[in-house]
């Protein structure tokens, strides 16, 4: 069967559907805000993909049952009428199941609230090779995402996910956290309205979100862009999240390197940076994090990184001078180490001149934790009246400390 990319999938999804045709990929995370057809995307994809494998049945999942016939249900439903396969469907409400007439394939439609279908799901023969998971952040979390998986991709030689959700406000949600994990095989691709033909819309859809662009950008940024962007009170909010290339990375003629001294429960981190003075850029493109390892390992981990050791290029390392043994533990596994220069006020220096920049760029498939770390710190709130408290909080901030070491010589020479 041969899809219209033009009439059934919106342009901004094209290199998806050809990923999913190339092969190498068996899950696809569809983040976006309203209108970016992502939904449609995944409800023709899915049934393409159970006529391409005739064992395999397909399972389409939400977190609560009530919600699946005017969302899901009618969702499939469109795509198979769009793929001009209506004849060749059977659907019924009761049960609530797409079946394709010539093989006897099943779509079933589950809702989690009720876990006990989960374990009475059978069908009559093959295996369930297929599913999808909408409004991904309405479930629980990653483990009960983990468990549907284990349930029903047990036996049969392929196995497919689909998740789509409109990303929550919060960085610290656990779907938006998903997103940024990469693992082999999976694609994340976030998607807006914007790369929709507009009749597919309509003009009350267009003329509704340009008012909000107006009225309220950060509204419209998260519902139509489908951006996260927090509460109101990130510290940081000129985070970039994207891909530092290898090109990008061997253009960098300066190379700043920090760390922050940790054993359990605090970790010892570490980052690797470069700042483009002229634009106030800074990239964050290396992390390592370690739990009960000694000074002698993870020095030997820099080394193996290659961190300070290229005579050609021009790098420091500056850590936490509050461990002052640590670094000469690292002098004399022979890193250059240096502890960064405090003082009264230093950390509100280092924490500002960060906040100033024009942007910091951090890559979160290299540098998971340190995307985490940043994109989720927030100023601290009084509990009782709501209002935003003065200071830093001194939490879940390891990556964040390795980088402001790091840069710790241009802050302070700027004097800010």
């Amino acid at each position: 069967m041969t899809i219209s990319l033009s009439e059934v999938l919106s342009p901004g999804l094209h290199e998806v559907h050809r990923a999913v045709r190339r092969g190498g990929v068996d899950e696809v995370v569809l983040a976006g805000g309203r209108g970016s057809t992502k939904s449609s995307f995944a409800s023709v994809e899915l049934v393409k993909l159970l006529l391409e494998h005739p064992e395999c049945h397909a399972v389409v999942v939400r977190k609560v049952a009530n919600t699946l016939r005017t969302s899901v249900y009618e969702q499939v439903a469109w795509a198979i009428g769009a793929l001009g396969l209506a004849g060749r469907f059977e659907l019924t409400v009761s049960p609530m199941r797409a079946v394709y007439r010539p093989t006897g394939q099943r779509i079933l439609f589950l809702g989690l609230d009720d876990p006990g279908k989960l374990k009475s799901i059978k069908v009559p023969f093959g295996y369930i090779g297929l599913a999808w998971f909408e409004e991904l952040d309405q479930f629980s979390g990653p483990e009960e995402i983990r468990n549907v998986e284990q349930s029903l991709f047990r036996g049969g030689s392929f196995s497919f996910a689909f998740k789509s959700f409109n990303p929550p406000a919060m960085a610290r949600s656990w779907a938006n956290r998903y997103a940024l994990e990469a693992r082999a095989g999976k694609l994340v691709h976030h998607s807006d309205y914007r790369s929709v033909p507009p009749a597919w819309l309509g003009p009350r859809f267009l003329q509704d979100a340009e008012h909000l662009a107006d009225t309220n950008p950060t509204a419209y940024r998260h519902e139509y862009l489908g951006e996260v962007v927090g509460s109101g009170n990130a510290v940081f909010e000129n985070l970039r999240m994207e891909a530092i290339t290898a090109g990008q990375l061997a253009g960098f003629e300066r190379r700043l390197h920090g760390v922050d001294w940790g054993w359990y429960p605090d970790p010892w981190a570490y980052n690797g940076c470069s700042y483009d003075a002229g634009r106030r850029v800074l990239y964050v493109w290396d992390e390592l994090t370690r739990l009960r390892t000694p000074n002698q390992e993870t020095a030997r981990l820099l080394t193996e990184r290659g961190v300070c050791q290229d005579p050609e290029r021009e790098e420091q390392l500056t850590a936490d001078s509050a461990e002052e043994k640590s670094c000469g533990d690292y002098r004399a596994y022979g890193l250059p180490c240096r502890g960064a220069e405090k003082g009264p006020g230093s950390v509100r220096a280092g924490m500002k001149w960060l906040q100033s920049l024009a942007a910091i760029v951090i890559d979160p498939e290299r540098c998971p934790d340190t995307a985490k770390e940043f994109g989720e710190y927030e100023y601290e709130v009084d509990r009782r009246t709501g209002e935003v408290l003065e200071g830093y909080p001194d939490l879940a901030n390891h990556h964040i400390d390795a980088v402001r070491y790091a840069t710790n010589r241009i802050w302070k020479r700027r004097g800010s």
